[in-house]
Order: structure tokens, then C-alpha cells, then sequence
């Protein structure tokens, strides 16, 4: 299939689900166009023989598209600048200590639990997969997933200093993520000889503070730009240009582009709207990011239903991920109540907190994507189809529910 034909149905099949998921289903959309077209491949996998041409069409449409190349080259810098422009700065600076630890030492908690279990897991169902391996999927799976996260928690009805913990904690632990599991993935290649403690430290600092410098450098630059000139119409061009050639300059300096567009997300949605930004550019500012975030995530999630058509199915490895579910919400509730407990001197936590931030750190598609971009040798087809598993689960069932386990638990509170 060429580009034109990939990108024509995909579109209007997003948008056929979008319809009938807000006209019948009236689920949160990412959700609901999510399970439309995991629901049609699943109808397409089992009745494929009856109808071989339209099955054949969809695996070829699924085949032609680089999931980890278009989610991670391409649509997770407007995604994650998207989400960042509706971060207040100054609330989300109020919550610094509890998003800093858990988007770090929570994520490194989660990566070693989930590692060390799925050892063990691996190990009684007689697979020697090496734990350094079972680290490299600790790390895909451990970061809550803003793409996921933000369009959920708007309808949680959650209190706001939460729901910044959690919406502060996806954006930077996803970055984070990247970092580390891009270090593990070296200590993994080189067998861990020739690899030292000196390397990983330069690896993660030169890619995450970095990263961070350079989207506040970027940011800067825009906000300076948005200050000089009054067009909504070039302003907005501007923003693109801010993620488009920001997000490639970081990736060829080898600094993290998720963690550069976090940042600058943050500066143009704050310092640039409140002092560059005329009342009628922001305005069509906010409606135009709003727009690239809402079709991107119809599109991303739609992928991720689709996916299942060229994962390779094996009941073992099933069972495995249904077992993995377990081990990332445990894994989850170690990332959470320790740094919630250290920092409970100094920092004020709502009722509920643990809980709520537990079952509310939902996996999405840069989970796949990461998987996606292992080689067969780092067992890619084992945790592609164990990441499916856990971030279907995660999506539906955790998605669903959040908004519910939310309010129940607030309820108790009252009473």
C-alpha cells in the first residue's frame, strides 16, 4: 500500500468508529475507537477464510504501518506538546517533589519489580529468558502513558492536585522511560562487558537533562518568537515548527525529543500564552492543538486495536500476559506507596491517593511501540504480545473504571 492509501483509510475508519462509538457506544473516544477496532479485527481474524480479500486488505494496511516509527518518530512529539500546553506551570510546580520522585525513583522501582518477578514468572513456565532481558520489558512497561492518561482523567472528576500528580508524573516518566530503557537495551547488546557504570550515568544524563534543557532552550525561542508579531495564523505555524524541527534536532543530538517537548509545551502553554499571545490567538491556538490531539489519539488508538492482526499468538505467552497484569499493578503500587511514604512529611497527598494513583497509571501505545522496536534476539515476539496484553487490559478495564474506583473512594472519604 503507498502513503496516500494508508493514510485515507485509516483516517476515515477513525472516524467511522469515532461516530459510532459518540452517536450508540458514548464510551471515552480513545476507548471506545479502541475497542471498535480491536472488535473488527478479532471478527476479521476468526472469519478471515469466508472473507479472505477484506482480511488480507487489513493485514496488509496493518503490515505497511511502523507502529514504533509513527508513534515514536513522529505523532508522540504532538501528542506530548499538546497535553503539555494545558498544564498550569505554577500548580504543576506546587506538585514538583511528588512528580519528580514518582516520574524517577517510582519508575526505576516499577522497572526492577517487574523485571525481577518476570524472571521468575519466565522461569516456572520454562522459558530462560536473562533477567537483563526481563529489566529491558520492566522499563517498556512501567510509564503511565500521557497519551492514555490525559483524555481519561478529564471525566474522573478526581481532585485537581491529584489529577496533576498523575498528569505530571505521565509526561515526564515517559521520557524517562525511553532513557532508561535505551540504556538497558546497550547493557543488553554488549552483553554487559563493555558497558560501564561511567557510560549509563553520561547516557542518561546527556539524554534526559538534555532533553530537558533543550526543550526549555526551544521553548524560549518560540515564546520569543509568539512575543514579536500578532497572526494566529503564523503563531500557530510557529508551534508547529517548534515541535516538528525541535523534536528532530533533539533525536540527531541524541537528546530525549519527549522530554525537550514536555518542556516546551509547558513554556509556549504558560509564559508565551499569558505574555506573547493576544486573547484571539490563544483562542485558536488551544482549539488547533486541541483538534491535533483529539484525531492523533483516534489514530493512535485505533492502531493499537489493528495491532492485533500481525501479533503472533501463543497460548503460553498468553496466560504469561494475563499473569504480567498482576505483576504491573503490583509493580505499580511499589512505585507508588514508597515514594508516597517518603515524601508524606513534606508533601500534602489526598485521601485515597494510593489507590487512585495505582489504578489510574494506565499503559498505552508507547508501551507497544517500545516493544515493537526490540529485535528478535531481545525476544521481541515473547514481549509483544505480553505488552498487548497488559495495555489492552490497562485501557479497557483500568480506563473504564477509574472514573467509578474514584468516585467510590471519595464517597467513603465523605461519609
Amino acid at each position: 500500500m503507498n502513503l496516500n492509501e494508508i493514510l485515507t483509510i485509516t483516517i476515515m475508519l477513525a472516524a467511522i468508529f469515532a461516530y459510532i462509538n459518540h452517536r450508540y457506544i458514548k464510551w471515552p473516544p480513545t476507548i471506545g475507537i479502541m475497542i471498535l477496532s480491536l472488535a473488527a479485527s478479532l471478527l476479521l481474524a476468526t472469519f478471515g477464510n469466508s472473507h479472505s480479500l477484506l482480511s488480507e486488505k487489513a493485514v496488509q494496511l496493518v503490515s505497511s504501518i511502523d507502529f514504533q516509527e509513527v508513534l515514536m518518530d513522529f505523532m508522540l512529539s504532538f501528542l506530548l506538546f499538546a497535553g503539555a500546553i494545558h498544564i498550569n506551570a505554577q500548580k504543576l510546580w506546587q506538585q514538583r517533589l511528588p512528580v519528580l520522585i514518582m516520574a524517577t525513583v517510582g519508575l526505576l522501582i516499577s522497572t526492577a519489580v517487574v523485571g525481577g518477578l518476570m524472571w521468575l514468572v519466565f522461569s516456572w513456565f520454562g522459558l530462560n529468558i536473562p533477567l537483563v532481558y526481563c529489566l529491558l520489558f520492566g522499563s517498556l512497561i512501567s510509564p503511565t502513558d500521557p497519551i492514555a492518561v490525559l483524555g481519561l482523567l478529564k471525566a474522573a472528576r478526581i481532585p485537581e492536585s491529584l489529577e496533576l500528580k498523575i498528569s505530571g508524573e505521565s509526561l515526564f516518566n515517559d521520557g524517562v522511560a525511553v532513557v532508561i530503557f535505551v540504556t538497558i537495551a546497550e547493557i543488553a547488546r554488549s552483553g554487559g562487558t563493555d558497558v560501564s557504570v561511567a557510560e549509563i550515568s553520561k547516557l542518561f544524563l546527556q539524554e534526559a537533562l538534555g532533553g530537558l534543557a533543550f526543550g526549555a532552550l526551544v521553548g524560549y525561542i518560540g515564546f520569543l518568537a509568539l512575543k514579536s508579531i500578532d497572526d494566529y495564523k503564523v503563531e500557530v505555524l510557529i508551534t508547529l515548527a517548534i515541535v516538528m524541527g525541535g523534536y528532530y534536532v533533539a533525536g540527531n543530538l541524541h537528546l530525549s525529543g519527549p522530554l525537550a517537548m514536555v518542556v516546551a509545551g509547558i513554556i509556549t502553554g504558560n509564559k508565551a500564552k499569558d505574555e506573547g499571545m493576544s486573547v484571539i490567538t490563544r483562542d485558536y491556538l488551544g482549539k488547533f492543538w486541541e483538534l491535533i490531539d483529539e484525531i492523533l489519539n483516534a489514530v493512535l488508538f485505533l492502531l493499537i486495536g489493528f495491532e492485533v492482526l500481525v501479533i503472533k499468538v501463543n497460548m503460553t505467552l498468553l496466560l504469561i500476559g494475563g499473569i504480567a497484569i498482576l505483576v504491573v499493578l503490583l509493580a505499580r503500587f511499589f512505585s507508588v506507596i514508597l515514594p508516597v511514604g517518603l515524601l508524606r512529611r513534606w508533601v500534602k497527598f489526598e485521601d485515597h491517593a494510593v489507590p487512585i494513583l495505582t489504578w489510574g497509571g494506565l499503559r498505552g501505545g508507547i508501551s507497544v511501540a517500545l516493544a515493537l522496536s526490540l529485535s528478535s534476539k531481545m525476544y521481541r515476539d515473547e514481549f509483544v504480545l505480553i505488552t498487548y496484553v497488559v495495555v489492552v487490559f490497562s485501557i479497557l478495564v483500568q480506563g473504564l473504571t477509574i472514573s467509578k474506583v474514584a468516585k467510590k473512594l471519595q464517597q467513603k472519604s465523605a461519609r
